[in-house]
C-alpha cells in the first residue's frame, strides 16, 4: 500500500510539473479559453487613476425593446441573461442609460479582453509613431525586429501588421493544442515564437485575421519602448489620463521578463472599458487633452478596401457598418462598441458569443 502511494505522488508531481511548463500540458489542464483566464497567467498591473472619471447615471434608464431568441419572446433583461453576458453597459453622452450584470459579476468585477486588446494595442502603435519612437506605418518590420528579415519580413510593414495583410502563416484554430494560438496563448517564450513567424502570401495582397500580427506589434513596441514595459507605456499614454476607475492587468507569458500577449489579455472592468470606447468616440481626446491622435484615430476607423484591405477592419478594429461606426471585439463575445454619430458607447462582456452581436449593436443604436 505504501509504495502505491508513493507512486501515485510520483505521478501526480511529475503530471502537475509538465502542466506548468509545457504548453500542450496547459492547455489539457485549462482546456479553452474562459473569462476566468486572467487568474492563471502572470501579469503586470495598472494601478487606478489618481484621478478617476466618472461616467453620469441617467435620471431614466431606458431599456430596450424586448428580443426573440431561440423563438421566444422575452426582456431585454432576459435576452442578455440567455445569451450568457455577464456585463452589458449602455452609454450616450457620458450617461449610463442601461447597464446590467449577471451571474455574481458586478461593477468591480475584472474580465479579460481577449482580442479587444488588439486595438488598446493599435492605440499604443499610434502613440509611439507620435511620440517618436516608430517613424511611420510604412516602416518594414526589420526596423525594429531584424533577426525576421530570415523569414521575408523586410517586405511586411507596420501597416501591413494592422491591417491584418501581411501574409502571415498563422493557424488562428482555438482548438487546436498544437497551433500557433496555443502556443501563444499558452506557451513561455513569446519573444522567440513571434521572432520565428512565417509567411505565405505576398504581403498586401490579402485579409487574413490572425492574432500574430498583432503580437509583432507587440515585439516592436517592446524593442522601441526600450525598457519600459508596454504595460507602463499604457498606464502613462492612457489608464491614467482617462481616469481609469479600477486596477487591472496585462498578462504576460512569464514572470521574469515578460512580454505582454498583445493580442488579447488586457484584464479590467466594464466602465473602465466603456473610457477605451469615449476616448476614441471623441477622436483620442480626453477633456481637452489629445491622448491619441486624432488623425490616427480617423485613420484607425476609416472604411478602406483598396488593396488586400477587407473594408469591415482597420488597424485592429472592426467596423460593423460601414456607417461610421466601429468596434474592438474579444473572442467570448467581448466588445466595446461605438457609434459616433449616436454619441454612442456599448461595452457587453460574456462567457461567449451566442448571438450575432454587431447586428445587435446597430440595432441599439437604432432604438437609442
Amino acid at each position: 500500500m505504501y509504495r502505491s502511494q508513493v507512486s501515485f505522488i510520483f505521478v501526480a508531481i511529475f503530471m502537475l510539473t509538465m502542466l506548468s511548463s509545457c504548453k500542450f500540458g496547459r492547455f489539457v489542464w485549462y482546456n479553452f479559453a474562459d473569462i476566468d483566464d486572467y487568474k492563471i497567467f502572470p501579469k503586470r498591473e495598472l494601478p487606478p487613476s489618481t484621478n478617476p472619471f466618472t461616467f453620469y447615471t441617467a435620471n431614466k434608464e431606458l431599456v430596450p425593446s424586448n428580443r426573440t431568441f431561440n423563438e421566444i419572446d422575452m426582456s431585454y433583461d432576459d435576452f442578455l441573461d440567455q445569451t450568457k453576458s455577464v456585463a452589458f453597459l449602455v452609454i450616450r453622452n457620458d450617461s449610463i442609460l442601461y447597464e446590467r450584470y449577471f451571474d455574481d459579476y458586478d461593477t468591480a468585477s475584472i474580465v479579460p479582453s481577449f482580442s479587444m486588446a488588439k486595438s488598446v494595442t493599435s492605440m499604443l502603435i499610434g502613440c509611439a509613431i507620435d511620440d517618436g519612437l516608430i517613424g511611420s506605418v510604412h516602416d518594414p518590420v526589420t526596423k525594429y525586429i531584424p533577426e525576421m528579415a530570415k523569414n521575408g519580413f523586410d517586405k511586411v510593414t507596420i501597416e501591413h501588421l494592422l491591417q491584418m495583410t501581411s501574409g502571415l502563416k498563422f493557424n488562428e484554430g482555438y482548438y487546436n493544442p498544437f497551433g500557433e494560438v496555443a502556443t501563444f496563448y499558452y506557451g513561455l517564450g513569446l519573444r522567440e515564437s513571434t521572432e520565428n513567424l512565417k509567411l505565405e502570401a505576398e504581403p498586401g495582397t490579402r485579409f487574413t485575421y490572425a492574432s500574430g500580427n498583432s503580437q509583432i506589434l507587440g515585439l516592436v513596441l517592446d524593442r522601441v519602448l526600450a525598457g519600459k514595459s508596454i504595460t507602463d507605456y499604457l498606464n502613462e499614454k492612457i489608464w491614467q489620463p482617462v481616469g481609469m476607475e479600477y486596477a487591472a492587468s496585462w498578462s504576460i507569458d512569464q514572470e521574469k521578463n515578460g512580454l505582454e500577449k498583445t493580442f488579447c489579455c488586457l484584464n479590467a472592468r466594464a466602465r473602465d472599458f466603456a473610457k477605451l470606447g469615449r476616448l476614441y468616440l471623441n477622436q483620442g481626446n480626453w477633456e481637452g487633452k489629445q491622448l491619441v491622435p486624432a488623425e490616427w484615430v480617423k485613420e484607425s476607423t476609416r472604411v478602406d478596401s483598396t488593396g488586400g484591405n477587407y473594408a469591415k477592419y482597420q488597424y485592429q478594429w472592426w467596423l460593423p457598418s460601414l456607417d461610421g461606426d466601429f468596434m474592438a471585439q474579444g473572442i467570448l463575445g467581448q466588445f466595446i462598441y461605438v457609434n459616433p454619430h449616436k454619441n454612442l458607447v456599448i461595452v457587453r462582456l460574456g462567457h461567449k458569443p451566442s448571438t450575432n452581436w454587431r447586428k445587435e449593436f446597430v440595432r441599439l443604436s437604432k432604438e437609442y
